[in-house]
């Protein structure tokens, strides 16, 4: 009965009926030797966590770790626990303590790491991207995720290898993408920059910033209309984004067109309310500020 009522439940779930899934596995539970099946409890603690049940889940990886201490998935199922609850010292614990059971567990190295990138705790972050990546070579996100901290420690040449190295992996990932123009354009790599922003852009035209650090690069050029029309295509795509109207009034400024300048100005305050404080000391925008309507909205 243990295993049909698994059998029925893993249907269940492939299915993607999570109730019915649990409803079985509950039933496998109740059967004799239920209560010491490794695998059903830690397929039960995830379903319980993923309804955000979450001390039934920790309940069952404690039983695991009752009937095998030494289970590092045991281990692991409850980091993964607390990190989603952002408990970030008792997720530690626990990542720790798995890969102290299997020194092996890539997975729990790179939660780790990302644990520690959230506590800027960068050098730790990087040990163990390191040690993830040493154990799977193909971990696409560690190292996106590992460039990215050589990149904001501004170690642009490293950061530029693991972004490489992602990008041959996964040549289409609008991330991996956005970010090496930003490695690049550090790296003072113009051309290649602004190759890798439209690639971004091609593959995820919903992500503004590809538009918005393309239209930024173009203006520190000086190629205003190339700035314009791109950041102009972005709205189209993404049409609540305070910043894209907000810097694309920037751009109205420098071309001279202070109406339209104005109504980006106003559009972007409204979905952003924090900018107005912002805009009032941002000296691209000083020409605006003698307009009727920009004195009517902002100064009365």
């Amino acid at each position: 009965m243990l295993n049909n009522y698994k059998m029925i439940a893993q249907k269940f779930q492939e299915e993607g009926n999570i109730f019915q899934t649990l409803k079985f596995y509950e039933k496998a539970y109740q059967t004799h030797g239920g209560a010491e099946d490794i695998e059903l409890l830690l397929s039960m603690g995830l379903l319980y966590d993923e309804l955000e049940d979450y001390p039934l889940a920790k309940k069952k990886y404690e039983e695991v770790l009752q009937i095998n201490p030494k289970e590092a998935r045991g281990y692991y199922s409850l980091a993964i626990l607390y990190d989603q609850q952002k408990d970030y010292d008792t997720a530690i614990y626990y990542y720790k303590k798995a890969i102290e059971m299997d020194p092996y567990y890539e997975k729990a190295y790179f939660f780790l790491a990302n644990v520690y990138d959230e506590l800027e705790e960068k050098e730790k972050a990087i040990e163990y991207y390191q040690k993830s990546i040493s154990l799977n070579t193909e971990d696409f996100w560690a190292y996106v995720n590992l460039g990215s901290i050589y990149e904001e420690l501004d170690k642009n040449g490293q950061a530029l290898i693991m972004m490489e190295k992602a990008l041959e992996i996964d040549p289409t990932n609008y991330k991996a993408l956005f970010n090496m123009g930003v490695i690049l354009k550090k790296l003072e790599r113009v051309e290649e920059s602004i190759h890798y922003y439209m690639k971004s852009i091609q593959y995820n035209q919903d992500y503004p910033y590809g538009f918005l650090n393309l239209a930024v690069l173009y203006k520190e050029q000086k190629e205003y209309t190339m700035a314009l029309d791109v950041i102009s295509q972005g709205i189209i795509y993404n049409k609540n984004v305070a910043v894209l109207f907000y810097n694309r009034a920037c751009l109205h400024v420098y071309c001279h067109n202070k109406e339209k300048a104005l109504r980006d100005l106003i559009r972007a305050t409204e979905l952003s309310p924090s900018l107005i404080q912002y805009m009032k000391k941002d000296h691209e925008l000083d020409l605006l500020r003698d307009l009727e309507a920009y004195q009517m909205m902002f100064e009365r």
